[in-house]
């Protein structure tokens, strides 16, 4: 039974805890902001980060806020009975209108002109270097709750929408949809490859050398995954070789970004702090999760999003 869930400080890194905790006021149970040092007599914790300690806790429930949960220990957590959920299923608009962002950012140009307006440079840059989008391919690289959310709203843009999926099938939005397997194939003819895949064993490193060797010259990689799904070495040499036209960054191998990474003084990379999913009800959209799983904790059902 649940009588007390803590919500863990870190996930002030993406709102403040005592909106969640206001939110989720209509349970019927304590709801309290808890320090690290302080989950002991928590039932169930949301958070965003993840300590060894949790696991000394005694806690039969552990929330994550974002969807991806590659730093939660799986089999030490299974091994001591308790149960992972994660927050997938509520980022796809917001990722997905990001991600058209960065793409009529390097259509219009608009991350030069917001550089050169730092300078007080009033530069047009060259006549050709202005695109629309109407017409243009986009292959999406993972197409589950995130990629979906950009395939819509590429596909509303006038873009010809393609993508990649472990298993081949249709998918709304997406003309064609390629297995894993023709990975090269589908980025080789895209103006912009979007990766949105999870973080796991099979997809670390899944875009290096030879994937962007197979993309255009004048492609533009977008990173809304995890960092580690790219080879970051790779694409800072393929970007310094001319061998792409530029990348929008939202994840990175390191974060934050170490102020050493060339990829901060490259003018066609756009580099964002992992703020893709970020909107204004990100706390409500959570509360909802909680809510349900709280119920079905209580009447012994599976949970919803559950991982381990």
């Amino acid at each position: 039974m649940l009588s007390r869930i803590g919500i863990h400080d870190s996930v002030g890194a993406v709102f403040p805890p005592d909106v969640l905790r206001t939110e989720l006021d209509d349970l019927d149970l304590e709801v309290s902001v808890v320090s690290t040092g302080a989950v002991d007599g928590c039932d169930a914790l949301v958070t965003f980060d993840y300590e060894a300690a949790f696991l000394a806790a005694d806690l039969g429930w552990i929330h994550s806020i974002q969807s991806g949960v590659d730093r939660f220990p799986f089999d030490e957590l299974r091994d001591a009975g308790v149960r992972l959920t994660n927050s997938t299923g509520i980022h796809g608009d917001a990722v997905g209108e990001t991600v058209a962002g960065y793409m009529l950012q390097f259509a219009r140009g608009l991350h030069r002109y917001r550089s050169n307006q730092e300078r007080r440079a009033w530069s047009r840059g060259e006549w050709d270097d202005a695109f629309t989008l109407d017409g243009e391919t986009v292959c999406v690289v993972g197409l589950g709750t995130l990629g979906r959310g950009v395939a819509r709203r590429a596909d509303a843009l006038g873009t010809d929408v393609v993508g990649v999926k472990r298993t081949p099938t249709p998918v709304d939005h997406v003309r064609t949809v390629h297995p894993s397997t023709e990975l090269q194939e589908a980025v080789s003819a895209a103006k912009f490859v979007v990766v949105a895949v999870p973080l796991t064993d099979e997809t670390e490193g899944l875009v290096g050398e030879a994937e962007l060797a197979a993309m255009r010259d004048d492609a533009v990689l977008v990173n809304v995954a995890r960092g580690p799904v790219v080879d970051e070495s790779a694409l800072v040499d393929a970007l310094e070789a001319g061998e792409l036209a530029g990348a929008a960054l939202d994840v990175f191998e390191t974060e934050p970004l170490p102020e050493d990474s060339p990829l901060w003084g490259m003018e066609n990379v756009v580099v964002t702090p992992h703020v893709a999913a970020m909107t204004d009800d990100y706390y409500e959209r959570i509360a909802a999760l909680v809510r349900e799983n709280a119920r079905r904790f209580e009447t012994g059902e599976s949970l919803a999003n559950q991982v381990v």
